[in-house]
């Protein structure tokens, strides 16, 4: 790795990376204190309403039960699409930088003139892009943790459950981003790499909900990333899921390496 360029991304990224850090962590922190505030009027009115349990069932990815617990309530905050937006935006932005940013502008021929190959800025770019995300997702954690110490003890999740839940968002932001960065090598517009990826993972966001809703969507449910991250369950099962991790990291891998291929080898052109 080239110290230059991990120190130039750095200083490019922080602000992107402070903003979303701040705001994933404002909504760990307040959202589970509002919900179980309200926990009792939920269960008995809201929730029992079918359309709204369907609702629900649709925004977690998972069956709920009969019963409407706390754990379902705390699970939302780590689902609810204000956060994975924050998340996919964050990651979405930064992997779209090289080589689709840079040749957007018109500056990827300044960084081929360095003394450094594609390997080694692919390389750059992913290590400022995974340090980055583990601080927005850290930071989440704080919030999660200080949200809990507002809540009543009996309505806390363990340290252990709320660190599962943690790494297996990494895993989906590592997923998401090897994605990010296979469109970007194969783009030269900057803009049309983040609709892209932004359309990937708003379709298996909407495959996620669908599947609720439609039984033969269920056929194709493994297709999306959501269907290998589920809160609820993990928070239910107080276990490990490390096969839906295992896809995930499988998935990221796969992407990344055949990102990292295409732009070693492709011809690019700033004209």
């Amino acid at each position: 790795m080239n110290r230059g360029l991990l120190i130039k991304a750095l200083r490019e990224v922080w602000p992107v990376t402070l903003l979303c850090g701040v705001g994933v962590m404002a909504f760990e922190m307040l959202l589970p204190v509002v919900l179980a505030s309200f926990e009792d009027q939920i269960a008995a009115q809201w929730f029992q309403v079918e359309f709204l349990q369907v609702f629900v069932r649709a925004l977690l990815g998972s069956e709920m039960g009969d019963k409407i617990d706390i754990g379902m309530l705390r699970s939302i905050a780590w689902v609810h699409p204000v956060v994975l937006a924050m998340l996919w935006a964050h990651e979405i932005t930064l992997c779209t930088r090289l080589p689709a940013g840079e040749v957007d502008r018109g500056t990827i021929d300044v960084l081929f003139g360095t003394p450094v190959s594609r390997w080694c800025a692919y390389i750059c770019e992913t290590v400022v892009w995974m340090v980055a995300g583990a601080v927005v997702i850290g930071m989440g954690l704080v919030g999660a943790w200080c949200g809990n110490l507002m809540a009543s003890p009996e309505s806390r999740p363990s340290v252990g459950q709320i660190l599962v839940i943690v790494v297996n968002l990494y895993c989906l932001y590592l997923a998401v981003g090897g994605m990010a960065l296979l469109i970007s090598s194969l783009s030269d517009r900057r803009g049309r790499a983040v609709a892209t990826a932004f359309g990937v993972v708003l379709a298996s966001f909407f495959l996620n909900f669908l599947t609720q809703f439609w039984t033969p969507a269920k056929h194709i449910s493994f297709l999306g990333i959501m269907n290998y991250y589920k809160p609820l369950l993990v928070l239910r099962k107080a276990s490990w899921p490390v096969e839906d991790m295992t896809v995930l990291l499988s998935c990221g891998l796969v992407l990344w390496v055949a990102g990292g291929v295409i732009f070693n080898r492709r011809d690019v052109c700033t004209v």
